[in-house]
């Protein structure tokens, strides 16, 4: 079963890869939307997978390093591309949130989106 919580978060950045001249070097803003999705088995007795409360807890602190900042000013976002932030969440939320298999980050001005299923598994013989 999966359950997912979203967020929603307003951000300022610019693209040091576009080139000159392109909309994307300058400074914008943007509404983002983030969807953090667990997997798991229904507690026998509880009937949930996690409670949304620990989900919500559990995401408060990215939401908040986010919202209404310059992207480009946080640690490991100085390139902040929709897959850079995806994966910034992932680091910052496996370890609190077993079951973690997906991240969604959009710009809903945009319609566009990038969706995240972690780091890929290595073998234990590598």
């Amino acid at each position: 079963m999966r359950i997912y919580k979203e967020f929603l978060f307003e951000a300022a950045h610019f693209l040091p890869s576009a080139p000159p001249g392109h909309p994307n070097a300058r400074l914008h803003g943007h509404s983002f939307r983030a969807r953090i999705t667990v997997d798991g088995q229904p507690d026998e007795e509880t009937g949930i997978v996690l409670h949304f409360d620990e989900l919500e807890a559990a995401v408060a602190e990215a939401r908040d390093a986010l919202d209404h900042r310059m992207l480009n000013e946080i640690e490991g976002l100085s390139a902040p591309t929709l897959e850079r932030i995806a994966m910034w969440l992932w680091d910052r939320l496996h370890n609190r949130l077993p079951g973690l298999v997906e991240i969604v980050v959009a710009r809903d001005s945009c319609h566009e989106g990038c969706v995240y299923y972690g780091p890929p598994l290595r073998l234990a013989a590598e």
